[in-house]
């Protein structure tokens, strides 16, 4: 923007306060024009532009426009953007291109001409998205939408094939980016969300010539779009797709894809890093349990991007949520190392529950946690409260492998105490009182389990199969098995199909405790066609976690059916089942175990002694072999009775509350002629046995 005469462009270059319009390689001040617009002479300011600058009637609105809207007056640039036609000026600037010579000598007439017609459209489209921001600025936004778009079809018009490189000037491409960037925003501004995807979709598919971070901002806008608008957009249109290529099935599929594609761009430094895109990347792989994805893109990402501990804390995070508990314990060790962040609670407790889901690493989760308690605020007390449930369960898992009772019995009564101090923080938190009612469960302390599943199940109105599958299992526990099964039935009516599983083989289960064998047959068999019907409806799109989870639950199936078999002596069925099992996992302690019995109850002794130690070969800590081991043994003479009692004492070492192991070690005791020790054995078996559940306590998740 400059003066009309050389005098004032030489003032001008003097005083670079004085403002001035340029085109066509002239120049004159603005003072004349912006006089005439106070005074509301539009026409008279049209007039001097186009006399000063040698410009046409769209022209001169259009620069006009644009200094109305320089100086914030909106409405005033929009009474002059109004006047002008932009089909005019599309159809000169194709004449122009159209009469291009192809000659490759110096620039003609033509040449030049085309030059000044490209300046003239840019003009032109510039103010029409000028006017397109000022009637957003007015809350017009269909309007503004529908002016943006004008500006895109235009583009598209002159340019059929793309705008070409070596054609057209920055400026141009600079009007063009910013439409393409602002037109779906204003149709979701707008609520038009149907044409908002069609925007986002034109944009990324179009030849806009559009730099790497703007692109990157579109795909980021589009996938947030995808995430969180609520409106379901539908696949690309054939007409785009690439044969073989990965085409996305919905919303979130089509966000992970965007988001992973701005993720690699970063990673070659093509785009600037956006920390927003590995957070809504993060949101949207976990919901969908990918979070071993979400950790290779954390892996992935470029050194000094993100400070090294907060990637370790996301990858930890992430791989928890993977179930690579040992890789992320690792990590968080790396984290809280003396010279890192010893002391962030948030670490400490992420490590704690790591811990407290491992026995050999309960003792470890027991410092994170008290460290945490002791760096927790007073004016947090859920921090406090987490870090005594962690601290509890930790506690919990301790106990459950110490070598001396006085100090399991210790480490269980201040796991209580944790549980119970983190409720008192946190009376509402109804996972403490899950929490407390397995503790009391565990400890077979029955009456207080019973009440604390009741309490679980009233506060959550009975919506968390775990809540039934407690309060079935501790009145399992009492030997109240028919009350069991009423609690299992009414949580079939409450729950949905596919997460019956859990709660059938609980029920199946329950019938052979009622000696109901041809019902919990059939019980086992709609089971298993609940499986393998889950598995048909997903076929080839289903993730390795979910099959992981359809083959244990199927082996579940099998295996139970191979038990049950084997105590009706109906050997065919039960190798046929077993067969069935081992397909779904060669190699298992529970296959094994079933094997072994099969052959005992056969005479085929060595055999199952056989079975038995390959059992304890693949899983050294398999209780129910240990016992059976020690039966064979204290049956082969007083040479073998202190192994037999080696063998027992080791497996109550691990389960304390095994009440074959104690009467079991009772036999060994009475032939050994231990009289005294062998009834304290058997009354510990018929106590334990009063209390023993239809299924672990810590099956329950």
């Amino acid at each position: 923007m400059s003066g009309g005469q050389q005098s004032g462009s030489a003032q001008a270059d003097k005083d670079p306060s004085v403002r001035q319009f340029f085109a066509n390689g002239v120049s004159m001040q603005t003072n004349e024009v912006e006089a005439k617009l106070d005074e509301g002479n539009i026409q008279e300011a049209e007039s001097a532009l186009r006399d000063g600058l040698s410009l046409n009637f769209e022209e001169a609105r259009a620069l006009l426009g644009k200094f109305e809207y320089q100086r914030g007056i909106v409405e005033g640039a929009l009474r002059v953007f109004d006047g002008i036609d932009l089909q005019a000026t599309i159809q000169r600037m194709q004449q122009s291109l159209g009469d291009k010579p192809t000659t490759k000598k110096g620039r003609t007439r033509s040449d030049l001409a085309s030059v000044v017609s490209q300046n003239a459209t840019n003009l032109v489209l510039e103010a029409i998205y000028l006017k397109a921001k000022s009637l957003q600025k007015l809350g017009k936004l269909s309007e503004a939408a529908e002016e943006c778009k004008s500006v895109l079809d235009a583009v598209e018009k002159i340019f059929p094939d793309g705008i070409p490189d070596v054609l057209v000037e920055n400026k141009l491409q600079e009007t063009v980016s910013h439409a393409v960037e602002l037109l779906p925003e204003l149709w979701k501004q707008a609520g038009h969300y149907t044409e908002a995807m069609a925007a986002y979709r034109r944009a990324l598919l179009s030849q806009w010539n559009l730099d790497n971070d703007r692109c990157a901002r579109i795909q980021k806008a589009f996938a947030v779009f995808l995430l969180y608008s609520g409106f379901e957009v539908s696949p690309p249109s054939l007409a785009v797709q690439v044969e073989g290529s990965y085409v996305p099935k919905n919303n979130l599929e089509e966000a992970i894809l965007l988001l992973m594609i701005v993720m690699r761009k970063f990673s070659l430094g093509k785009a600037k890093w956006d920390l927003s895109v590995l957070e809504h990347l993060t949101f949207a792989l976990s919901i969908c349990s990918q979070t071993s994805v979400l950790a290779k893109q954390l892996e992935e990402v470029m050194p000094g991007a993100m400070h090294r501990i907060e990637r370790w804390k996301a990858m930890a995070l992430a791989l928890t949520g993977a179930g690579e508990n040992n890789f992320a314990i690792e990590l968080l060790r790396k984290s809280l190392h003396p010279h890192e962040e010893p002391d962030d609670i948030m670490s400490l407790l992420l490590a704690a529950k790591i811990c407290s889901e491992n026995v050999f690493l309960a003792a470890e989760g027991v410092k994170y946690a008290q460290k945490a308690i002791t760096n927790a605020l007073e004016s947090k007390p859920h921090v406090k409260s987490v870090g005594l449930r962690m601290l509890g369960l930790c506690l919990g898992k301790q106990a459950k492998i110490s070598s001396s009772d006085s100090e399991r019995s210790h480490l269980q009564s201040e796991a209580l105490k944790s549980l119970d101090s983190a409720l008192a923080l946190e009376p509402e938190n109804v996972d403490l009182v899950f929490e407390l009612g397995i503790q009391y469960s565990e400890h077979r302390n029955l009456d207080a389990a019973l009440r604390y599943a009741k309490q679980y199940l009233d506060a959550t109105g009975g919506s968390m199969i775990r809540g039934w599958r407690l309060l079935a299992l501790v009145l399992s526990a009492q030997q109240r098995f028919s009350e069991a099964e009423v609690v299992t039935d009414a949580a079939l009516d409450e729950t949905s199909k596919w997460d019956q599983g859990p709660l059938l083989r609980m029920k199946a289960k329950l019938k052979v405790s009622q000696s109901l064998h041809k019902d919990a047959i059939e019980t086992y068999r709609y089971l298993l066609a609940l499986v393998q019907a889950q598995r048909k409806s997903c076929g080839s799109f289903a993730s390795a976690p979910q099959v992981e989870d359809w083959n244990a639950n199927e082996f579940e199936v099998w295996h139970g059916l191979a038990k049950l078999y084997s105590t009706l002596s109906h050997w065919k069925d039960a190798e046929v089942c077993l067969g069935k099992a081992r397909t779904l996992k060669e190699y298992s302690p529970e296959t094994l175990h079933t094997e072994g019995v099969m052959h005992e109850k056969q005479g085929r002794t060595n055999a199952a002694l056989a079975a038995y130690i390959n059992a304890l070969l693949l899983e050294p800590k398999y209780v129910p072999c240990k016992i059976l081991i020690s039966s064979v043994l204290s049956k082969m003479g007083p040479k073998m009775l202190q192994v037999s009692r080696t063998l027992l004492s080791d497996a109550l070492r691990i389960e304390p509350t095994n009440c074959m192991a104690w009467y079991q070690l009772g036999i060994v005791h009475k032939v050994d002629g231990r009289i005294a020790d062998a009834v304290d054995c058997f009354q510990a078996a018929s106590i334990l046995e009063e209390s023993e559940p239809i299924e672990s306590f810590g099956s329950i998740s």
